[in-house]
């Protein structure tokens, strides 16, 4: 009996793995974020000292403080038609190189004009950095993985304060002022060569396969090709100042950023001068509100994609933790009834928790832009909400420069707050995409 040919092995369909570029760009941004924050909140921690050695009085002070505010909220609108035309990558890093300059350039700095003319310069070039944050977020991550993604990067904000505040005070305590600029300056020009190396578009990138670059078109990811766009008229463009949905998100926004914008200058002071801290301390008391905020910017993006994957109308999933978060935000002005230190500093990380939960709507504006214009709409919509940093440092410097306390300035934070909340819940509609009709 003859033998039988054995039976070719059964060839089996390779499946490649899926790559997870998408997460190195994520853990980028964290990083970038994290440094973007602490150049513009170093001089707070600077600000009970450099008041003093510069005769700078609240007024003055609150001045400097919305210096950077002026030009990132101008800037934001040319910004986002610089990123619509060359792009994330190109875009960010010139932009971190520029902006780290100027850091480094306010350590010597020698009265009003020079340090009020640096933070101006820092403004400037810092306005492109959450429009190419939110651009690479569409354009790497499907939508139900956005908010998270959001979430993430936005909590390098707070990350980065709350672990390097204290470093901070130290550095202002036992060297000078002087020294926290040239740290942080220094710091941002290393990570330059950084966020060119690893920081591509998706067709670009040499970590991504096809398999993820699959799974991120059919999730909805965008692709970035900035130098093919073709021309819009102004009646399209004009789009993003005509729907009610979008003002109600603006509007929103700059409640949003209000209370941020307290914690980002005013706070170590707050705590210096209201509560009589010493530098060291305000320094690691305010740590425990940043990692607050930490956690609620993590949950507020895992709440609405958690709501997104159970099929829960992008309307509640998105706008539901950015309201719940603005009206407990509110509940900052509690602090003005209390002289107890650890009740006011609960009562600010409820309050910076909540705000940090408010800190999805990016994610808002990246589902509602429309495609071809989502690098200006990212724009406006931080323009929008940037007014704020010029606002709220002046207003509650004339607050305090009258009354000599920051009772009147938690009012001010407190009721903007709730002025947010309403406009998502009147003005912003249903979340779709707005398409613009082609000429």
């Amino acid at each position: 009996m003859g033998l039988r040919n054995p039976s070719p092995p059964i060839q089996k369909k390779q499946f490649k793995k899926r790559t997870k570029a998408r997460y190195i760009i994520l853990f980028i941004l964290f990083l970038s974020t994290a440094l973007n924050y602490l150049d513009r909140t170093n001089i707070s921690v600077a600000a009970p000292l450099l008041k003093s050695d510069l005769h700078l009085n609240a007024v003055v002070l609150g001045l400097v403080f919305s210096a950077f505010g002026w030009t990132y909220a101008i800037m934001q609108i040319p910004g986002g038609w610089f990123l619509d035309k060359f792009g994330a990558r190109l875009t960010y890093g010139v932009a971190l190189a520029i902006w780290s300059l100027f850091t480094l350039f306010q350590a010597f700095a020698r009265g009003f004009g020079s340090l009020f003319g640096l933070r101006l310069g820092l403004g400037l070039s810092e306005a492109p950095a959450f429009p190419t944050n939110n651009r690479l977020v569409a354009t790497w991550f499907p939508r139900h993985e956005r908010a998270f993604a959001t979430g993430f990067y936005t909590a390098g904000e707070y990350v980065g304060l709350a672990f390097l505040t204290p470093v901070l005070a130290w550095i202002v305590s036992d060297f000078s002022w002087h020294a926290i600029f040239i740290v942080t300056g220094i710091l941002g020009l290393i990570f330059v060569p950084i966020w060119f190396k690893f920081v591509h578009d998706p067709k670009d990138s040499p970590y991504v396969n096809d398999e993820e670059l699959a799974y991120i078109a059919e999730g909805g990811g965008l692709e970035e090709e900035a130098k093919d766009k073709k021309k819009l008229s102004w009646s399209q463009i004009s789009v993003l100042l005509k729907r009610r949905t979008l003002w109600g998100i603006y509007i929103g926004q700059f409640g949003v950023t209000t209370t941020l914008w307290f914690f980002l200058t005013w706070f170590p002071t707050y705590l210096v001068n209201e509560k009589h801290m010493t530098i060291i301390h305000a320094g690691f008391y305010s740590m425990v509100p940043y990692i607050a905020a930490f956690c609620g910017v993590l949950f507020g993006g895992a709440i609405s994609d958690w709501l997104i994957r159970r099929g829960v109308s992008a309307s509640i999933s998105r706008k539901t933790p950015i309201i719940i978060g603005l009206l407990l935000a509110c509940t900052i002005v509690l602090a003005n009834y209390t002289s107890s230190i650890g009740l006011v500093i609960t009562i600010m990380s409820v309050a910076f928790f909540a705000q940090g939960m408010s800190g999805i709507s990016w994610t808002l504006i990246g589902d509602v832009a429309p495609k071809e214009l989502l690098g200006l709409a990212g724009g406006i919509f931080n323009f929008a909400g940037n007014l704020s940093g010029i606002v709220t440092p002046i207003v509650i410097g004339m607050i305090v420069g009258e009354s000599q306390h920051f009772g009147g300035a938690l009012i001010f934070v407190s009721t903007v707050a709730l002025v947010g909340a309403l406009s998502y819940l009147l003005l912003v509609g249903k979340v779709d995409r707005i398409e613009i009709e082609s000429k």
